[in-house]
């Protein structure tokens, strides 16, 4: 099973059931996060930490990892530790901006993130974007500022957040961008493994500075610890990089607005949370701009 998952190309349409699996495994992040009791530094130290802990014997056990990790360009190994450190900045401005700001209007300016992928894929690499597949991507972002539109807070404090928020969002479009190319050259177990790791190393600086306690926490938060590695990490972003080598940056950055989506599905379920009207018409224009610009990109 294991060499199969290496070795498979997918078509181009169990690419998007794959996609759409990844996104809804991802959508759990939040509600581990916010049912860990923990400050956000810790809690994305050990995200990234377990994950990187758990891929480590797939990295071990198979010779090609082992080989492509020993053989390793210095500008490969260096970009996989940048990758690394833009993920721990990422986490770290988007999860401090939720001290500033409210959690949709943080949640809606991060995924802001398909408009500078597209916008860095076109500067970098001069792909370029039909106007249908960014009318979908705009009607996607309309979906999300729809759910949080009347959580926007004004104040100066919350302007900071707003703009931290919005720094995360380029940020993660970077790391996208970073994966599409190390990817054509680096398995995904090698790459994500340094790249979790490095950011990882990167996080436990930080929460040294600010500091933060690594022990000393409920049971129930260690067990949100490693949902996330695990769940939202692992069978979420990890899809992410491995799809990286068929699909396009812009492709995953936009289908990541389907997070919010699993966000309030899973709410519901799990936590009790009521879908207003409101947010339910967000949803439809998030899916729907998905699906147009899913489409237009095939045409």
């Amino acid at each position: 099973m294991r060499q199969v998952f290496y070795n498979m190309t997918p078509g181009k349409y169990s690419s998007y059931v794959i996609l759409a699996l990844a996104v809804f495994f991802l959508s759990t992040s939040g509600i581990f996060a916010k049912v860990a009791q923990a400050p956000s530094g810790i809690i994305a130290f050990y995200r990234l930490l377990v994950a990187a802990v758990a891929l480590l014997p797939l990295l071990l056990c198979k010779r090609e990892n082992r080989e492509q990790l020993a053989n390793l360009p210095c500008k490969l190994f260096f970009t996989g530790i940048l990758s690394g450190f833009i993920l721990a900045v990422h986490y770290v401005l988007w999860f401090e901006s939720l001290k500033f700001t409210s959690v949709a209007s943080s949640v809606v300016l991060v995924t802001l993130q398909p408009l500078f992928t597209i916008l860095g894929s076109y500067l970098l690499w001069q792909e370029s974007c039909s106007r249908g597949g960014l009318l979908g991507c705009l009607l996607a972002i309309a979906g999300s500022v729809i759910i949080g539109w009347g959580d926007f807070a004004v104040s100066w404090r919350a302007f900071l957040g707003d703009v931290m928020a919005l720094v995360a969002a380029a940020v993660i479009a970077g790391y996208f961008l970073i994966g599409q190319q190390v990817r054509r050259s680096l398995g995904v177990i090698p790459y994500s493994v340094l790249g979790y790791s490095s950011g990882a190393f990167f996080l436990g600086l930080y929460s040294l500075a600010c500091g933060n306690a690594f022990i000393g926490y409920t049971q129930q938060t260690w067990l949100c610890f490693l949902g996330l590695a695990l769940v939202s990490t692992i069978l979420g972003q990890l899809i992410f990089n491995w799809l990286l080598k068929w699909l396009s940056a812009n492709v995953i950055s936009m289908s990541i607005l389907g997070e919010t989506v699993g966000t309030c599905f899973l709410g519901y379920v799990l936590l009790g949370e009521v879908i207003t009207l409101q947010q339910f018409i967000g949803i439809v224009g998030i899916l729907c701009g998905i699906g147009i610009f899913l489409y237009q990109k095939d045409k």
